[in-house]
């Protein structure tokens, strides 16, 4: 039997964005701007295992995504059907106040608010690290590339009218969110941070990459949630930062071969 044809092909925006290998940089730091949430952190990490294993978390969520960016509309529509199903299974309360939340707040893991911030903040992740260190996106493209993830956002269950309609309105809503006094760190989340940032599961040869691996994620955090995170920062890190992201933007990531610059579908 022939396979359904994808929702995407290779013209459009988000297997455009999701091919590039080096995005995967943005799956650090879309978890702790995830986890900066306290309803979002109670709802998607607390109740699922993910505190304690939160690469195996990003892992899963690089997994699902990449099927219904490159795989077929069959699995897709499958895997999200069972996602959808979990998330209604995750409610409960809060125990102790915290930040602008009083003890007893309610939390749901298909509460289209809670589930808007983690998705948004794995496409604004994404497009973050897409611009500093692949290249530069026209209006046009990070709109058509945002309309293709409002897709994606249904297929997880949000309506058309629970996501920002255009790219503007998006970059409107992550400014509230980043502005306003809904985002709080917890203890919980910043010792996730450090497991996050410090210690995840890598060998010991690989430690060189690790650190510069986080000094991307911590310098590409939102000022105000890295200082809620404890994260230090000055302005010769940067500078480094910026440096490092032109070097690889000009130099680095156009030289690649494409066995390594490219990800290949593991949906496929």
């Amino acid at each position: 039997m022939m396979p359904t044809a994808s929702y995407f092909n290779d013209q459009s925006m988000v297997r455009r964005v999701h091919r590039e290998q080096v995005v995967a940089l943005g799956g650090p730091r879309a978890l702790l701007m995830q986890a900066a949430h306290p309803l979002a952190f109670a709802g998607f990490f607390a109740q699922t295992g993910s505190l304690e294993e939160p690469y195996e978390r990003l892992r899963r969520t690089a997994a699902i995504l990449d099927l219904i960016t490159f795989g077929s509309r069959e699995l897709a529509d499958r895997t999200t059907r069972r996602v959808r199903a979990l998330h209604r299974r995750v409610r409960g309360t809060i125990d102790a106040p915290v930040g602008r939340y009083a003890a007893g707040t309610a939390y749901a893991a298909d509460d289209p608010e809670l589930l808007l911030w983690i998705f948004a903040s794995l496409v604004d992740s994404s497009l973050v690290v897409y611009e500093r260190y692949v290249g530069s996106l026209s209006d046009d493209e990070r709109e058509a590339y945002w309309q293709d993830q409002r897709l994606i956002g249904a297929l997880f269950g949000l309506e058309p009218n629970q996501m920002p309609a255009d790219v503007t309105t998006l970059r409107a809503y992550m400014q509230r969110m980043l502005d306003g006094d809904e985002l709080h760190v917890t203890d919980e989340a910043r010792e996730l941070s450090i497991q996050i940032v410090m210690r995840p599961p890598v060998p010991l040869a690989a430690r060189p990459l690790l650190e510069l691996a986080n000094f991307i994620t911590v310098g590409l955090l939102p000022p105000g949630v890295r200082r809620q995170y404890g994260f230090s920062w000055d302005p010769l890190r940067g500078l480094a930062l910026v440096g490092g992201a032109e070097y690889a933007k000009r130099v680095l990531v156009p030289l690649l071969p494409g066995r390594l610059r490219y990800g290949r579908s593991r949906a496929a």
